[in-house]
């Protein structure tokens, strides 16, 4: 073999090995997905309800009022990978930095998704008892069963005063809790169902980065059931994206109105707990999702517009809302035949 085959045979082997690594080599990307939808009405992949009402008979319900998600691939990314993703029309591959920033890791996202996922569960509860006209006030809208308020402590439970002090906010009651510390039992009168009741409830430990003594609750000054409302779902997905269709699955568990009509309704939505529907993140991929999963009908939050146009799967009939009163409307019209705002 002369000089000149052996350079151009070291060259052509050199060229398919950096090649070769160039491909495998992980980059700094994530791939989003369509993501699993669940009907807020039924259970989850264990079986267990999703919705539970705890003092109240659930009413039954037809169809499906489903919560949809986008699937994250971020451990290991190589070119090869994201050149796929970005040829296929159901995958998105975006910077790691704009899921992870800098600074943060996976972990700490990770408990950020789970934090907002539960203060959107209580936000949606709050804004399905208001929405039903339950009144406002200052109580209990959840109870950890790990603290202290845990067999004391009720949903719905309006708070009266702790170890005699009124209180009637957020910000007398962390007053009334500050001179106390994790261990002391303190007296806490609430009024259950117009009769005032009195519970001792022994204080739980700051949580994390706090100061204040904990009961174990969790406290709104919206509306209140007066029955217990536990969401499920809390260790299976995060972000606060469910909230709409939370409020909406409260809704028609406890209401009298048959928001489905048996219908397959999917959607997406941050809501606040005055019912104002937010925009989110992923609708393509969650619009996608949801027809695959069967539903014709998607609710999507108006600032999501400029996202949803162009993007909407065939067959899905996607309603534009702003508010929890206008989805409700909106899912009445549709079963009268009536039009609906789109984006």
């Amino acid at each position: 073999m002369s000089r000149r085959t052996k350079t151009l045979v070291t060259s052509a082997v050199l060229v398919i090995l950096l090649g070769f690594v160039a491909f495998t080599l992980p980059v700094p990307y994530v791939i989003l997905s369509p993501g699993p939808t669940l009907n807020t009405l039924g259970t989850d992949n264990s079986g267990a309800q999703i919705i539970v009402l705890n003092g109240r008979q659930a009413k039954a319900t037809t169809g499906h009022l489903n919560l949809t998600t986008v699937s994250e691939q971020s451990q290991r990314i190589t070119s090869v990978q994201a050149l796929i993703g970005w040829l296929k029309d159901d995958q998105v591959v975006v910077p790691r930095a704009s899921i992870f920033p800098p600074g943060q890791s996976q972990q700490q996202v990770d408990q950020q998704n789970t934090q907002d996922f539960s203060q959107s569960q209580d936000s949606a509860t709050a804004a399905a008892a208001c929405e039903l006209g339950y009144p406002k006030s200052f109580g209990v809208s959840s109870v950890d069963s790990t603290l202290g308020a845990a067999g004391q402590l009720k949903s719905g439970d309006k708070f009266v005063s702790v170890d005699g002090v009124p209180v009637a906010t957020p910000e007398a009651l962390s007053a009334a809790l500050k001179t106390k510390k994790a261990g002391d039992v303190v007296t806490v009168v609430v009024d259950r169902n117009g009769v005032q009741q009195t519970a001792k409830v022994k204080l739980g430990p700051p949580a994390a980065g706090g100061t204040v003594p904990r009961l174990g609750v969790v406290v709104t000054q919206g509306c209140l059931f007066p029955f217990g409302v536990d969401l499920g779902l809390g260790n299976q997905i995060g972000g606060p994206s469910a909230g709409l269709m939370f409020a909406l699955g409260i809704m028609d568990k406890v209401g009298t109105a048959d928001l489905t009509n048996g219908k397959f309704i999917a959607g997406t939505g941050e809501i606040s707990p005055d019912g104002t529907v937010g925009p989110i993140g992923g609708i393509a991929l969650k619009m996608i999702a949801a027809r695959r999963a069967g539903a014709t009908v998607f609710l999507a939050p108006a600032g999501n517009c400029s996202d949803v146009k162009g993007n909407i799967p065939d067959g899905l009939n996607v309603v534009k809302v702003e508010t929890l009163h206008g989805a409700v409307q909106d899912l009445k019209a549709l079963q009268e035949g009536q039009p609906v705002p789109h984006c």
